[in-house]
């Protein structure tokens, strides 16, 4: 029966699991156009574009309590509860957000009966047993926090709800104790047809940083043995429940998690409702043909010829929803060949004034695309071209310049600062690295108080390729 039982579990795992690495996407870092809203950013999953951590090591400690067995821990008849011990040690991965394997080895004692065999029988109709065990299974892990998640909760979340099941092989000894003292039982060895058993369990974890969660976690293991507790069938002087073929228990621990890998954030802390990659991929990979403009979108640019007012927008060009080319400073040029974009200035001139009092610097042109991820201050591969670029033109102007993060309206505000000061020294230290004087760059956090689009207060009024825009850091002369 149990494995037949250990087969079913495998087979649901199985599919659970391929769906999940299926439908997987990440960003290529690439700003989208407005029809894409993140679309654009698709690609399918390899090794090399993952974006979030997905290996992790726990470790933890407990009281392992025998409740279904013919000798128990838990209200024996004496008024005593006999409490053993039991620690776990297991390595994870992460397949998806709301789905991971662990492989776990568990080590422990349970202590049953009518008294501790650690002391004497106090009278001779007394047993008691204890067992020491060694486990090693592989357990599937359902983080429900985020498979039930329907709404996007728009802050930083701490604590998730996991589910846990396996099987694995159990090896052990019983000992068995009376007024005529102790002796072994039984003793099974691992990895054999016997040895299988089961455990499920649930576990609430709360993160403390990037790199460490901690868990409280019952589980509730099926040995498949009548004789683990040192009684059973073969011994009718302890054989209490002659119906009784599992010898089961509670094991209530208590462990940390040790996030591996050079990312930011783990898959299993990332809200999928964040962004809709993930829902994009799916679509394109099904190859599902939308459409969009039942009139087209002659100068594709994103917006449907039926409301769009500009139908010959220049290839490149950004353009807002009504189709029209953006031109920030309103100088007749627009953004796609204004050198100078939130500067007046003459056509004749590319957008830039005629006269300057000192070096200017087009902040949202140098810095286009400087965008962050959620919760994140890491700065993202595709923007290292754009860094450079800033380098030298920050070394061979006479200025200096404040290196300004922002975020978006998600969480606290107080977070908020701390965020976009990370997200500012971050992009600070690059540029000292690569040679730009310390003297000349000054970073500030703005918080939330600095959004590129105002209009994304909530976040939920936006698409989330507007709420990336406001994850930002831009460069502003002093």
């Amino acid at each position: 029966m149990k494995l037949s039982l250990a087969i079913v579990a495998l087979a649901l795992a199985v599919p659970t699991a391929t769906y999940a690495q299926d439908s997987t996407a990440v960003s290529t870092g690439e700003y989208p156009n407005t029809f894409s809203s993140g679309s654009a950013n698709v690609s399918p999953f390899t090794n090399q574009s993952k974006r979030f951590n997905d290996w992790s090591v726990s470790v933890g400690a407990g009281v392992p309590l025998m409740q279904s067995a013919d000798l128990t821990s838990i209200k024996n008849g004496n008024g005593k509860n006999l409490i053993g011990y039991s620690a776990y040690v297991s390595i994870d991965k992460a397949i998806s957000h709301a789905f991971g394997l662990k492989l776990q080895y568990d080590r422990g004692e349970t202590r049953q009966g009518f008294f501790n065999t650690k002391d004497a029988a106090p009278d001779a109709k007394a047993v008691a047993g204890r067992t020491q065990y060694d486990a090693i299974s592989i357990l599937g892990d359902i983080n429900f926090s985020n498979l039930l998640r329907r709404v996007d909760n728009h802050s930083p979340y701490r604590w998730a709800l996991h589910g846990y099941a396996g099987v694995g092989t159990l090896a052990y000894k019983a000992f068995q104790k009376d007024a005529r003292g102790q002796k072994l039982m039984t003793e099974i060895k691992p990895f054999s047809l016997g040895s299988l058993f089961m455990q499920a369990g649930t576990g609430l974890k709360y993160k403390v940083n990037r790199r460490i969660d901690i868990e409280g976690r019952l589980m509730y293991v099926i040995t498949g043995d009548d004789e683990f507790d040192g009684g059973g069938r073969a011994y009718s002087a302890v054989n209490q429940r002659s119906e009784q073929t599992s010898d089961n228990f509670f094991n209530a621990t208590l462990g940390l998690t040790l996030k591996l890998g050079k990312h930011e954030s783990h898959v299993m802390w990332h809200d999928p409702l964040q962004e809709i990659y993930y829902k994009l991929d799916v679509l394109a990979n099904k190859n599902q043909d939308i459409e969009v403009c039942k009139k087209g979108d002659a100068d594709n640019d994103g917006v449907c010829d039926d409301w769009d007012r500009q139908l010959d927008t220049p290839a490149g060009a950004r353009v807002d929803g009504a189709g029209v080319a953006l031109d920030t400073d309103l100088d007749g040029v627009i953004d796609l060949y204004d050198k100078c974009v939130t500067v007046p200035g003459p056509v004749e001139n590319n957008g830039c004034p005629t006269t300057t009092t000192g070096p200017v610097i087009e902040t949202e042109t140098k810095l286009e695309g400087i965008e962050f991820d959620l919760n994140s201050d890491r700065i993202l591969p595709s923007n290292t071209p754009i860094l450079n670029n800033a380098v030298n033109y920050i070394n061979s102007s006479t200025g200096s310049y404040n290196v300004i993060g922002a975020t978006d309206t998600r969480g606290t505000d107080a977070y908020n600062q701390k965020l976009s000061q990370r997200r500012a020294n971050n992009v600070k230290s690059y540029l000292i690295k690569n040679g730009v004087q310390s003297g000349k760059i000054n970073a500030v956090g703005k918080g939330e108080k600095d959004l590129k689009y105002p209009e994304c207060e909530p976040a939920t009024k936006c698409p989330e390729w507007k709420n990336r825009a406001n994850r930002r850091v831009y460069f502003e002369a002093k």
